[in-house]
């Protein structure tokens, strides 16, 4: 550990890297009852930590070295750390990435490797990449930069480490690094240990990419078959040699989270920062929430290591719409009703003053009908009082809110065609998003007309888009624009519309 506090105090990475804020967080920290500080490395050349660890090493080699080139194995940032330090060294440098590898990084790569970078894209996973670039590094004897397991690379990421203890001289109960294989913590342990051995360093994995958490408990190191990509800057299936023993001796604990906890932490990092992370680097602050509420911390302060900012922009609806579900503030439900007139309007009716988020109904036979509901809580206890009510009024409820499934498919596959359905007729509504709303719609349509479609979802605007399937005989056509005279909502008569004629009619 003497050999690594010297290689972290004379470490060469400000030559291209920043030292990063340390910033209170107050949304969260009042919301969790401590102190949270982000380790903004987010706001790195390169938008992520990495940029240390890489140069660091190549600021190591030799003239004959740098003079054959570079490469390395990256799911996307360690290739930008890479690729920036061979343009400012003026050497050439291969970037081996898998294809699962999101464009904006490789085009990153592209970037701030100028004219230096070739990119490669090979294999699904980090571990297929890497075996790709021994093969080329052999061929071309070119110099591997190996984006962890390397004690000049760990100590470079070990500089955040000295950083934090600097920048904060006062108590600290515990310091969160994400994981994948492993040279971020490893490098802030082996500084944070040797000074202040009384902070705890936790580490923070997925759990569908959980390779250290393994190897440390296993005492060896655990290749896992796959991993999970939504994190795909931790998506590191075998942790290194040298990392696996840093983290056996030095890290005090590794916990898991998963996808809908992760994409809470984004959310919670945006509210106080109005920064986008990646997956990834929100990882230590879901482990930090867990950490907390599991200890029933107070007052106490927490340091998170927000470790990279290059989002893809198309993930954000999917960040957005399992925010609410990683912090239990969302329920969906599977509930099935009576297909009587009258038991819609029932089933609203228990559910009270809570804001309905998304709602799928789609008449299937003359007995009863299933609804796929999406409903704000307060917390999981919330959603166990609404099953139990809506139980105890004889309606089968099923708590849908941790299928995977459900969520990522079948809350958008609700529907198909009805050919039992008579008179129907379908309608486009735009509801003022406010509570009451539903409820005023259905007290004013006829009580003897069946809803025989309705499909509801919170886009986070200020008017709900409702598509209702109603079954209105046609003697009723007065009383149809009655309703909807009276009704005041904007609609639009969409009976004629070829893509429901298509899918729904």
């Amino acid at each position: 550990m003497q050999s690594y506090l010297k290689r972290i105090l004379t470490a060469r990475v400000y030559d291209v890297a920043i030292e990063t804020p340390l910033e209170l967080a107050p949304g969260l920290s009042a919301r969790l009852d401590n102190l949270i500080f982000f380790k903004r490395e987010d706001m790195q050349p390169v938008f992520s930590f990495k940029l240390r660890g890489a140069y660091n090493k190549m600021a190591q080699l030799n003239e004959e070295e740098l003079k054959r080139g570079v490469i390395a194995a990256s799911a996307g940032n360690h290739a930008q750390g890479v690729a920036l330090s061979a343009h400012r060294m003026g050497c050439k440098a291969t970037i081996v990435m898998p294809v699962t590898t999101p464009q904006v990084k490789i085009d990153a790569v592209k970037h701030f490797g100028k004219k230096a970078v070739h990119v490669v894209l090979h294999g699904e996973s980090y571990n297929d990449a890497y075996n790709h670039a021994l093969e080329l590094q052999e061929a071309q004897q070119l110099t591997f930069i190996h984006p962890f397991d390397d004690p000049d690379v760990i100590a470079g990421q070990g500089t955040i480490g000295m950083e934090i203890l600097r920048q904060h001289n006062r108590p600290i109960e515990a310091v969160f690094c994400a994981i994948g294989g492993g040279g971020l913590i490893s490098g802030v342990a082996a500084y944070i240990k040797q000074l202040r051995p009384e902070i705890k360093v936790i580490g923070v994995q997925t759990v569908d990419s959980d390779a250290m958490y393994r190897s440390v408990k296993a005492k060896k190191r655990v290749q896992l078959q796959d991993v999970g990509l939504f994190s795909d800057g931790t998506a590191v299936k075998l942790a290194g040699a040298e990392t696996l023993r840093l983290c056996k001796e030095l890290v005090d604990e590794i916990m898991l989270v998963d996808t809908d906890a992760v994409c809470a932490a984004i959310k919670d990092v945006f509210q106080d920062t109005r920064s986008i992370l990646e997956p990834a680097g929100a990882l230590a602050v879901a482990g930090a929430k867990q950490y907390a509420a599991r200890e029933k911390l107070k007052d106490k302060t927490l340091v998170t290591v927000l470790s990279g900012a290059n989002m893809n922009f198309d993930r954000l609806q999917f960040v957005a719409e399992r925010a609410d579900i990683g912090e239990q503030r969302e329920a969906i439900l599977a509930v099935t009703i009576p297909e009587t007139p009258g038991s819609f309007r029932k089933f609203c009716s228990l559910l009270g003053k809570h804001n309905i988020t998304e709602f799928n109904y789609r008449y299937a036979d003359a007995k009863q009908a299933q609804i796929f509901v999406g409903i704000q809580v307060r917390d999981l206890a919330e959603t166990g009082r609404i099953v139990e009510n809506l139980e105890k009024h004889k309606l089968p409820t099923l708590d849908l809110t941790n299928n995977e499934m459900a969520k990522l498919h079948l809350r958008h596959l609700v529907g198909g065609r009805a050919p039992e359905v008579q008179d129907e007729i379908m309608y486009r509504f735009e509801f003022p998003e406010r509570p009451g709303a539903l409820m005023n719609f259905l007290n004013s349509m006829n009580h003897s007309w069946n809803i025989s479609l309705f499909h509801y979802r919170n886009h986070g605007a200020d008017y709900g888009r409702v598509l209702v399937g109603m079954q209105v005989p046609k003697a009723d056509k007065k009383a149809l624009q009655d309703f909807l005279d009276q009704l005041g909502y904007r609609h639009w008569n969409e009976s004629e519309n070829p893509a429901y004629k298509l899918f729904l009619g």
